[in-house]
């Protein structure tokens, strides 16, 4: 099964607006020689109060698509604070990313929240790309794996087979999350196998070999090619490293 790539950037709570229609300028012409076949699927994810101004941007661009960085799952309603899907459709948003560790550390989110917000977005036709993740004291304990399948068996309670195959994991372990710290690839690459298997007992084994399973945890353009080399690894979920055009631009050439 040959699964299209992914370089996902997420820019979290960095850039104004201006710096964001900057950074997406830089991307833009970055990429404008490169093979267009072969460039991966490329996804950039501003701050809310960016996404129009970027979707501007990307009218013209073809090869980017918009995610947002979080969602609500009721359609609208008193919830100061909040965005709905139909708001981010609104602004050609096309991917969502849920479950984030920040979201679930800083704002508790829970797995209930995440599995309400992956059926609401696949019920509006866009992608969730659904993370989950283990600390350092988790993977000392040794139980990884347990607490990744849980996450990934709780996202997708009560939907249907053919809609978790649209859908996107990102594995991050917590631990190497903005510290520097990178897990080795070929463990990245064995609790993505987990991953996969934990789909295939949910959903079957041609759903799980559909479904792409991004790495995330500092991944920098020195790290990419070694990490895309692995059988499972699909892609990145880039934190850091996508603040810079250029340095997000040879993440992308590093999954050509």
């Amino acid at each position: 099964m040959s699964r299209k790539p992914i370089i996902a950037g997420n820019w979290k709570m960095h850039n104004t607006t201006k710096e964001s229609v900057e950074l997406t300028k830089g991307i833009i012409e970055g990429i404008k020689d490169l093979n267009k076949d072969s460039l991966p699927e490329i996804v950039i994810a501003p701050v809310f109060t960016s996404l129009c101004s970027v979707a501007c941007e990307l009218k013209e661009c073809k090869e980017i698509a918009l995610s947002s960085q979080n969602c609500y799952y009721e359609p609208k309603g008193a919830f100061t604070g909040e965005i709905s899907l139909d708001m981010l459709k609104d602004l050609n948003v096309t991917n969502v990313i849920i479950g984030h560790s920040e979201r679930r550390q800083y704002f508790k989110e829970d797995d209930e929240m995440i599995n309400k917000k992956a059926i609401a977005i696949l019920e509006n036709g866009l992608t969730p790309i659904i993370c989950c993740g283990e600390t350092l004291e988790q993977r000392e304990m040794g139980v990884t794996d347990s607490h990744v399948s849980s996450q990934i068996v709780k996202a997708l309670e009560n939907i249907e087979p053919s809609e978790i195959e649209k859908v996107v994991i990102a594995y991050e372990p917590i631990w190497a999350i903005g510290t520097g710290k990178t897990c080795d690839s070929q463990e990245a690459n064995r609790v993505i196998k987990v991953i996969r298997n934990t789909i295939a007992q949910v959903a079957g084994n041609a759903v799980a070999e559909k479904v792409r399973i991004l790495y995330g945890g500092s991944v920098k353009p020195s790290t990419i090619v070694e990490q895309m080399a692995q059988s499972d690894i699909d892609g990145a979920l880039v934190g850091g490293a996508s603040l810079k055009a250029e340095d997000f631009v040879e993440i992308i050439k590093g999954a050509m």
